[in-house]
């Protein structure tokens, strides 16, 4: 069936015939018009204006990546820390582009920029096409079945080979014309054999087991606390409610409306147990098995009286005389939380080879307790005498590694950093400290504001840095969705129990869609 629209205007009235059903008036002659209309119907490709496909211009590169974040059903991300120079935060497409730089799919075009209206060639799309699918590029030294190989890039060749592999994509009379502009008729029927391929689509659909994602609350009244989690992706609470007093004793500062929010909300409570820092206390309960039992049975008694799913253990500043102590210590409680029906989590430091963590028997606390919580963070600390990262990506993916030794993946949750340090150098290349303060990720989009300082990206510590001077100089390893994604899926490509995070409300929103996209994403295993 036929429909016949009038469109008015100065000069004439056309008359445009559109088929029924069709979303361009522009595809009637196109191969590809049912591609189109099928992506288009799946929200996958969209036309540059209403009524309007454009099927033999060029596509841009940054129309091409949106598709494939729709495809890959990721979420853009409206990042605080923008990528690249010459993508607005106001564009259409500025979240998608975020979305595919956190994953990992696209780096820009170099020093910063994107090129996000620049077209996009064949070669480009068969690169994209495949990282975006984790395969493994074909052999550089393979040849690709085109006349016109020699002008396919020497880095795009293993690309090409693998796409043709695949049956993705072909040549026009055995020409692959890898320098030519993808026009958005190709892509569409490129992007529709990908969307028919029923195994990949079907990975893409598949229900995600979710992951334990521990909140630990700071700073925040309990009603602050609880609207922050609304709007996160935590399962786990963990409020500061436990401590250990001198004497042995257990100091309790419980909110019981919590535990009823928690229930109405479904969410697990692991209460943190902490020991102030305090070595001599700490020292105190440990040596003395007497008032280790009793602490321990306080402990259990207490969970069960709120009905905790959990507790959180976090002892920091323990001597190493009390090693055997403290490995007693989680012996005891491991023991009695599991009769009790409850998990006990122990927070440890990456090993340091220091008397930090010369307490932690690491493989002895993975095999008592249910959970492992690595703190990926002070890689350099308040009051240190050198600047730096806070968790730069190296650091924390080499303690993990280093922990992954003792103890087995299934009982490890990493924990990542909603905060940063605002370090005062004496310049701008000094990484000598002369002060440091701590700042959320809010206060650190707020300073980036104030000043006008744009972070440079530094791929080796998965990170962005930046410098400003308000009459001292300031120096900035800044955390944000990226640095945060990417450290996310480096512990999910080792299969992870879970995160925590430290500490719920010092995070900006975007932080949230990326660690989702980051799960969604890790879960994806297109054999």
């Amino acid at each position: 069936m036929t429909l016949f629209v009038s469109i008015s205007c100065n000069l004439q009235t056309p008359i445009i015939a559109l088929t029924q059903g069709t979303p361009f008036q522009d595809i009637g002659d196109s191969y590809a018009k049912t591609e189109i209309a099928a992506l288009y119907r799946d929200n996958i490709m969209a036309g540059i204006k209403p009524g309007f496909f454009a099927p033999k211009q060029p596509m841009t590169r940054a129309e091409f990546l949106t598709t494939l974040v729709r495809l890959l059903r990721l979420t853009p991300v409206q990042a605080k820390v923008p990528a690249y120079s010459d993508v607005a935060s106001s564009s259409w497409y500025y979240g998608y582009i975020q979305a595919a730089t956190e994953i990992g799919l696209a780096s820009g075009t170099g020093a910063g920029t994107f090129s996000p209206d620049r077209p996009l060639s064949r070669q480009e799309a068969a690169a994209w096409i495949v990282r975006a699918f984790k395969q493994q590029p074909g052999s550089a030294t393979a040849l690709a079945p085109y006349r016109d190989q020699s002008e396919i890039a020497p880095w795009a060749l293993p690309y090409v080979n693998t796409v043709t592999k695949l049956q993705f994509m072909g040549g026009y009379e055995g020409m692959f014309q890898p320098n030519q502009p993808l026009s958005r008729q190709e892509a569409a029927s490129l992007l529709y054999r990908i969307h028919a391929h029923k195994p990949w689509m079907n990975e893409i659909g598949k229900e995600m087991s979710p992951k334990i994602q521990i909140g630990w609350q700071y700073g925040q009244t309990t009603q602050q606390y609880e609207h922050s989690v609304l709007n996160s992706n935590v399962n786990v609470l963990s409020p500061r409610w436990f401590f250990l007093e001198r004497g042995g004793e257990l100091q309790d500062y419980s909110d019981p409306s919590l535990i009823t929010w928690a229930k109405q909300h479904d969410k697990a409570i692991w209460a943190m147990l902490g020991n102030r820092f305090d070595m001599e206390a700490t020292h105190e309960l440990l040596a003395s098995p007497a008032e280790t039992a009793n602490f321990t049975r306080s402990i259990v008694s207490t969970v069960q009286k709120y009905g905790l799913q959990g507790i959180n253990v976090d002892f920091e500043n323990v001597k190493p005389e009390d090693r055997p102590y403290f490995t007693r210590f989680i012996r005891l409680l491991g023991e009695q939380m599991h009769s009790a029906g409850a998990v006990l989590s122990v927070n440890v430091s990456p090993e340091l080879g220091s008397d930090w963590t010369a307490a932690f028997d690491y493989a002895a606390i993975g095999k008592y307790a249910d959970y492992v919580v690595l703190m990926g963070y002070d890689e350099h600390w308040a009051g240190g005498s050198y600047a730096g990262s806070v968790s730069s990506l190296p650091w924390v993916r080499s303690g993990l590694d280093t922990l992954r030794q003792d103890v087995p993946d299934h009982k490890l949750i990493l924990a990542l950093p909603f905060y940063n340090r605002d370090w005062t150098t004496k310049g701008s290349s000094s990484n000598a400290a002369l002060a440091s303060t701590d700042i959320t990720l809010q206060e650190q989009t707020d300073l980036m504001v104030r000043y006008k300082f744009r972070p440079v990206w530094n791929e080796t510590l998965g990170q962005y840095h930046a410098a400003y001077n308000n009459g001292a100089v300031h120096r900035i390893w800044l955390e944000d969705s990226r640095s945060l994604s990417l450290k996310y899926q480096m512990a999910a490509s080792r299969g992870v129990a879970g995160y925590a995070y430290w500490h719920i409300g010092g995070e900006t929103p975007d932080v949230w869609t990326s660690l989702s996209n980051a799960e969604r994403y890790s879960t994806y295993s297109f054999d």
